[in-house]
């Protein structure tokens, strides 16, 4: 799917110009969930046609080898998937706004690495990403691609199957995980994770602290594609409200920040921030 592919004109609404009126003129931060990313074909967890999920936790991942080899199986094709996802006009959008010196930082809770490759410079990926693994007991950092590479090279059984069905955090249910042989660390032999906040842990403190100095930093907040039901990104619209700033929400169904928005738009993504791009930079 191409940014082209669901660039589609927003109408303009009550919503969308009072939108407009109140980010004119100021700088922007920026929170993102997964609606974001549902016109690039990766699902809401919440939204109400998402497939019914139990994401593994980070206790089940490190106190159950079971557990590991599964979730290595599925995530393994679930990565593989994600790497023909492309950027939408949402994502572009964004990026667009931070080249025109609009917004002034990102934070998202997607793991799938759209943002970046659709130019924004400045991302706090909040709960981590699907490029990086890491030991649990040394600390020893390697690419995805690598443990990649190991896995098929000890598993060459794995393939991606026609029809995957992605999770937002790049997991898949496998047919078949069993007998699969998952690579440890090759300093010390340790447990590796993806660097995907897992439900269960707390987000690393360095990006608490960097995703808030975007929002203290900022002129106002735009929250899009996120029911705000994860409180790391509720206590950040919190953070904006508390300081005064307007904070204009744009997703479809109620988000538990609503009653701190200053504007509410209940619409799809993709054509709301395109909009808002399109409207903010012929106000400059």
């Amino acid at each position: 799917m191409t940014t082209e592919d669901v660039r589609r004109p927003a109408p303009v609404t009550t919503e969308l110009s009072r939108a407009l009126d109140v980010l004119a003129g100021r700088t922007v931060g920026v929170l993102t969930g997964a609606g974001v990313s549902t016109d690039s074909g990766i699902p809401d967890y919440r939204g109400a046609d998402s497939p019914r999920r139990t994401p593994m936790t980070f206790q089940d991942f490190v106190g159950d080898e079971a557990n590991r080899r599964r979730y290595w199986v599925g995530s393994h094709l679930g990565w593989k998937a994600f790497a023909s996802t492309r950027p939408n006009a949402g994502h572009a959008a964004l990026a667009a706004l931070e080249t025109a010196g609009i917004v002034t930082g990102l934070v998202t809770q997607n793991v799938d690495g759209l943002h970046l490759r659709a130019g924004s410079r400045r991302v706090v990926e909040l709960h981590g990403n699907m490029r990086g693994v890491t030991c649990l007991a040394c600390g020893s950092a390697s690419s995805r691609a690598e443990v990649a590479q190991r896995l098929e090279r000890d598993n060459p059984v794995l393939g991606v199957p026609d029809g995957v069905e992605l999770g937002p955090d790049g997991d898949v249910a496998p047919r078949a995980w069993q007998t699969v042989s998952v690579p440890g660390c090759l300093v010390c032999g340790g447990i590796l994770k993806p660097d995907v906040v897992f439900f269960g842990e707390y987000v690393p403190a360095a990006w608490t602290r960097a995703a808030e100095e975007i929002i203290d930093a900022a002129g106002a907040l735009v929250v899009a594609g996120s029911s705000l039901a994860v409180n790391s990104g509720l206590r950040l619209v919190s953070r904006a409200s508390r300081r005064g700033v307007p904070v204009v929400i744009v997703n479809r169904g109620a988000t538990k920040g609503d009653r701190r928005a200053s504007v509410k738009i209940d619409a799809g993504t993709s054509e709301t921030l395109d909009a808002l791009a399109q409207g903010l930079q012929e106000r400059l």
